[in-house]
């Protein structure tokens, strides 16, 4: 699978990725995760955990994959095509604030996005979702009718999702990412998480 950090690509196949998760007790993925701001930070607080963010724009993880942290990585692909290295080993994911085309799989119902997740957890995995009304609208949805349709679909794909919840303008503004900051500040400042287990 293709990684990044600043402006380098490298390869690195299972053996080597293996080896690097070898000493912690809980891998995370950061699925669509633009500039990276979000993974680093849970990278940051969570020295025991292992914390790999992808996306498919190489040009916004130029500058938070600099870091130097022995517990983060950055992966090159698209949401619809999981890298096959990471199979069963991801025990907690994040979809923060998507948009595009991973927010219209999972609207969608896409088959190779909910396959391709389950091919990389590991037993009992946790989902975070957090979607937002503003991209939600540009799909054609609004916020409420969207995260209903993503609940109903995460949960024919096999998660055990509790009640979503609304995220207010605090949660907003101090939720590590670059994306929640614009959105507590601009024009749809609204925003709901869904979270769940994966049964």
């Amino acid at each position: 699978m293709e990684t990044i950090r600043g402006k380098t690509s490298l390869n690195m196949d299972s053996t080597e990725l293996h080896a690097r998760l070898a000493n912690y007790n809980r891998i995370a993925l950061d699925l669509g995760t633009g500039d990276g701001k979000f993974a680093f930070c849970h990278a940051e607080n969570f020295p025991s955990h292992y914390i790999i963010g992808i996306d498919a724009c190489r040009e916004n993880l130029h500058e938070f994959s600099r870091a130097n942290l022995p517990n983060l990585l950055y992966v090159i692909a698209s949401a619809q095509s999981l890298p096959h290295e990471l199979h069963g080993l991801v025990s907690h994911v994040t979809i923060n604030f998507p948009w595009g085309s991973l927010l219209r799989s999972l609207l969608e119902n896409d088959t190779r996005v909910m396959c391709g997740l389950e091919s990389i957890l590991g037993s009992g995995a946790q989902l975070e979702v957090r979607l937002n009304g503003g991209a939600l609208s540009e799909a054609g949805w609004n916020l409420e009718e969207g995260a209903e349709r993503i609940f109903e679909n995460l949960e024919m794909a096999g998660w055990r999702l509790e009640t979503p919840e609304t995220m207010d303008l605090h949660a907003l503004r101090t939720f590590p990412s670059t994306w929640a900051k614009r959105l507590a500040f601009g024009r749809d400042p609204r925003a709901i998480q869904v979270s769940g287990r994966f049964e």
